[in-house]
């Protein structure tokens, strides 16, 4: 490909790396600062030297790329909070007892069933000033919440720090929001907090009253709630409201990025604009007039949305796209996506690990790339025919593009994605365009009537198109076990094979074959790892005890109660370590896994003083005299699983610091691997 002979592809792929490499290997800035400092210094001796003897040198490429590496690697560094001395995370107090603390809210969550949550800043802890951003978790009671964004807040709390995975290959949260530079989380009544009347009246205090604002205004014109909550959804990218049930319809149809304000919905917007100010000429005054109007309307976008990082993205990228279309710059539109992720990862480095982020791209790029070889195979001639055709191209392209990454991620694959993409398409563009004017409208005043309840049926008549995919799940294909090995290896095949595609070689055929190898071996080297396994895991479950001892791709469960075959904990290690179904069993006293003896007592404390246990399991809260036992017993390590209470593990946990004895709660430590 010609595009990656654009120097700027060089710089743009060592500048990632550099994020990456600092990512997994964490760097201090002191390991770094040496390397970037002779790089620096090294670029700019070769840079005017070969300036001065008007010669192109490799030595010159070679090092802007290691200089982008360095600075990648100082990026990430520099954006990671918890490195800052102010940061909230090195005051080990504030862990460990209620301290007076100060935050600022600013954005407001998505809230549970318990708890109204917030992004807050942490401003002060016991008069000490730091930084950081938390999670503020408020218990829901009778009364109303009075909290708005921008309120300054003193709470007398404790830090909670963010729990990992409470069990094997499920979503590691903690990760998620450690990405997000948030380490924390507070949980905290109404009646704790204290509201400082002053409210830090900046940007985001603006967007979220103008959010709140849009919302009263659609209340009053009596907007359906289900459908006004979608509707924030695909216009403004608020998901705080949306049902679970609607967003699970949504992605066993393929259409969860209908619901994410992505590409799809900035580039509606573009094109509405454009198409609004086609009459005027492509002069060179004409063309910067529709430039500028194309840049105000999505940055005013985004503040209307809230400034949310996924709007943000959007929005760069394609302000960059319209500035490279103003140039016109259309053959190099790489170039100008280039640009634009180098820009956004400059300030925001941590958004290259976010699942968004990397879908937004790897689909646009594809769309781009894949989308007009597709639609050269058939040439249609009657309108209708062309539209479902350029439809079923793009939603080719994107899915093809993205397939790896939506199994590394996700492990399933929604089979009627194409039939879905074209039955939204019209009435997703009609939402669109309605939902832009109702928005504008509502920023001043209630929607007329009318135009609420065409706006509301669109969204109706989305949503019923959608649930009726959706419940065709015998083409919902789900637990598709999906690991490193084979995103690499296909993703490989795929974009060695459009390669050879777009312009057959022998050495590009070459290129498929050996990707088709790699594919092969992925599965291999995934059977050796999974066949030569052995572990024994105690989960985390509340109501039930389950232990599973593995031998390879056999599998033993043990439980009291009877298994559920849909049990999510279960289904998540199986999946995450492509084993088949398990063989259940009841569980029993006493079990051995290789050398080590291990003893399960529940609440009938049944055991034998003669046993001398390796290791000890305490459940389903048994109130044995554990001081006593562990006096006679001797255990290596006492594990309390999920079905104990938190009173008795508190004892507990203090008896095994008596006696020295490691203590693991899987309600506080999750699961136990052996």
């Amino acid at each position: 490909m010609k595009v990656l002979e654009f120097p700027l592809v060089k710089i743009t792929i060592a500048f990632i790396l550099g994020i990456i490499a600092s990512y997994y290997l964490h760097f201090s800035i002191s390991i770094i600062a040496f390397p970037l400092s002779l790089s620096f210094i090294a670029f700019f001796v070769v840079f005017f030297w070969t300036l001065k003897r008007n010669k192109k040198s490799s030595l010159f490429g070679i090092l802007s790329c290691g200089l982008a590496f360095f600075i990648g690697t100082f990026t990430l560094i520099s954006h990671t909070e918890n490195l800052q001395k102010d940061n909230y995370t090195h005051c080990k107090s504030v862990f460990k007892s209620k301290q007076s603390t100060t935050l600022i809210l600013r954005e407001k969550l998505k809230s549970n069933d318990y708890s109204d949550r917030y992004i807050g800043l942490i401003k002060t802890i016991s008069g000490k000033p730091y930084s950081g951003k938390v999670i503020v978790n408020v218990q829901k009671d009778s009364s109303k919440n009075h909290l708005i964004i921008g309120n300054s807040i003193k709470i007398q709390t404790i830090l909670q720090q963010n729990k990992p995975s409470k069990n094997p290959n499920q979503f590691d949260y903690s990760r998620y929001l450690a990405d997000k530079q948030i380490y924390a989380q507070v949980y905290c009544q109404k009646k704790e907090i204290l509201v400082n009347k002053a409210i830090q009246k900046d940007i985001w205090y603006y967007c979220a009253k103008l959010h709140s604002r849009i919302i009263s205004n659609l209340e009053k014109s009596n907007f359906n709630q289900a459908e006004m909550n979608v509707a924030l959804a695909l216009i403004l990218g608020q998901q705080q409201e949306i049902s679970q049930g609607i967003i699970q319809d949504y992605q066993y149809s393929g259409a969860t990025h209908v619901l994410s304000v992505s590409g799809l919905h900035v580039g509606f917007i573009m094109l509405f604009i454009t198409f609004i100010l086609k009459p005027i000429p492509n002069t060179k005054k004409g063309s910067f007039f529709k430039l500028a109007c194309i840049l105000i309307s999505l940055a005013g976008f985004a503040v209307i949305s809230g400034l949310s990082p996924s709007v943000l993205r959007s929005v760069v990228m394609f302000s960059f796209l319209a500035i490279g279309n103003h140039l016109r710059r259309n053959g190099n539109i790489y170039h100008t996506l280039l640009v634009s992720i180098l820009l956004i990862l400059l300030f925001e480095p941590y958004f290259l690990f976010d699942v968004g982020f990397q879908l937004s791209y790897i689909a646009l790029f594809f769309i781009l790339w894949l989308q007009p070889i597709l639609k050269n195979i058939y040439n249609p001639k009657n309108k209708l025919t062309i539209y479902i055709w350029e439809a079923l191209t793009v939603s080719f392209a994107r899915q093809i593009g993205t397939l790896p990454l939506c199994l590394y991620y996700f492990h399933q694959f929604p089979g009627l994605f194409f039939v879905t993409n074209i039955i939204i398409l019209p009435v997703l563009s009609f939402i669109m365009i309605a939902g832009i004017v109702v928005m504008i409208i509502a920023i001043f005043t209630s929607p007329p009537l009318f135009i609420t309840i065409i706006f509301e049926k669109s969204i109706y008549l989305l949503n019923l198109m959608i649930h009726a995919v959706a419940s065709v799940d015998s083409f919902v294909i789900q637990n598709i076990s999906f690991n490193l090995y084979h995103l690499w290896a296909f993703s490989f095949f795929i974009i060695g094979t459009i390669v050879w595609i777009k312009k057959p070689s022998f050495n590009k055929l070459l290129f498929v074959f050996v990707s088709i190898i790699t594919i092969q071996l992925a599965f291999i080297f995934t059977k050796i790892e999974t066949e030569n396994e052995e572990e024994l895991i105690v989960y985390n479950e509340k109501n039930n005890t389950l232990i599973s001892e593995r031998l390879g791709r056999n599998l033993l469960l043990f439980t009291r109660d009877t298994l559920s075959e849909n049990n999510r904990n279960i289904n998540s290690y199986l999946v995450g370590n492509s084993i088949s179904l398990p063989t259940t069993k009841e569980i029993k006293n006493i079990l051995y896994f290789k050398k080590n003896k291990i003893l399960i007592i529940d609440s009938t404390k049944t055991y034998s003083e003669k046993i001398k246990p390796d290791i000890l399991i305490l459940t389903q809260t048994s109130k044995v005299n554990l001081d006593r036992l562990l006096q006679i017993l001797h255990p290596k390590i006492v594990i309390a699983d999920g079905s104990n209470s938190n009173s008795i593990q508190k004892y507990w946990k203090n008896s095994c610091l008596k006696k020295n004895i490691p203590f693991h709660s899987t309600k506080e430590k999750g699961y136990y691997r052996l």
